[in-house]
């Protein structure tokens, strides 16, 4: 797809494919924002319910293969996939059957080395540029959609080698009007980092609630409350994710088992001097990495 002139977002028409947590957030924050908000999605209760809250302008309803096939029938200059790593990857499969139009194509998908390689093989009408935003809760759905989910978040970005200057401007354009921050890297570089900062905590969340006693429930306390938190989250919501940077989560997993290892054997040994160490270490640690 050439480059061609900047697209302006106010002039655009943005089509949101999945108006769950996560779209259905960022619609709230690009309504009036740009000149037409489409909202796609599977479920006719969610449409009806954006629509009667002013969150989009028109809504799509889209339904699974083969009736994807049939096309959508609108035009976008902007189509943002807000849905689960698989999903977005069918989606991806079955766009050049949908949208018979150029657009610029962004997903929001928590790993990127799959998705942007379906991306690559997308006609060269498309211009797409990977996507994810470092946000988000437990609680899904449109219902728990927030439009201050994006706020000051970082929004990471991994364009391809075929993504253009034009697709770039109009994704910074929309990063900066819903307050993120845009960080660009590598897919590569992204599923190594975010296999620590963002899935593996969703593990240890997980052991941590399975792993505890039902009848402690009276004793549980904002300590537990936090650590556990992510272990709401559905788990058709996870399992894409990680299949799709299992070597990674691997290898985060190892690195975890090293540190605790450390810690269990400090505490076996009675050497209460290493066990301060290793918190003074992992207290600075902390610090630092959440100074931002």
């Amino acid at each position: 797809m050439e480059a061609g002139f900047s697209l302006a977002l106010r002039d655009s028409t943005v089509g949101i494919f999945g108006l769950g947590l996560m779209g259905g957030s960022l619609a709230m924050r690009l309504k009036g924002h740009c000149r037409t908000l489409i909202g796609f999605d599977s479920h006719l209760p969610t449409l009806e319910l954006a629509l009667s809250k002013n969150i989009i302008d028109h809504a799509e309803a889209v339904f699974p293969s083969p009736q994807m096939g049939e096309g959508l029938g609108v035009r976008v200059d902007l189509l943002i996939l807000a849905a689960p790593v698989p999903s977005i990857i069918n989606i991806l499969q079955q766009l050049p059957a949908l949208m018979p139009y150029p657009c610029i194509v962004l997903d929001l998908g928590s790993t990127k080395q799959n998705i942007v390689q379906a991306m690559s093989a997308l006609p060269e009408r498309f211009d797409p540029i990977g996507g994810h935003p470092i946000c988000g809760k437990e609680k899904l759905g449109l219902e728990n959609a927030d439009p201050n989910l994006y706020q000051d978040a970082p929004f990471v970005t991994t364009p391809l080698e075929r993504t253009t200057q034009r697709a770039k401007f109009a994704v910074t354009q929309l990063i900066s009007t819903i307050g993120a921050r845009l960080i660009e890297m590598t897919a590569p570089d992204h599923d190594r980092i975010i296999a620590s900062t963002s899935h593996l905590p969703f593990l240890l969340s997980s052991a941590l609630a399975h792993s505890t006693p039902q009848e402690f429930s009276p004793l549980i306390g904002p300590g537990f409350r936090s650590a556990s938190r992510l272990a709401g989250t559905p788990s058709h919501m996870m399992i894409g994710i990680l299949q799709s940077n299992r070597e990674n989560i691997l290898n985060a997993i190892q690195n975890f088992h090293n540190s605790l290892d450390e810690i269990e054997s400090a505490l076996q040994n009675e050497n209460d001097a290493q066990l301060e160490l290793l918190f003074n270490q992992s207290r600075a640690a902390y610090q630092s990495l959440t100074k931002n």
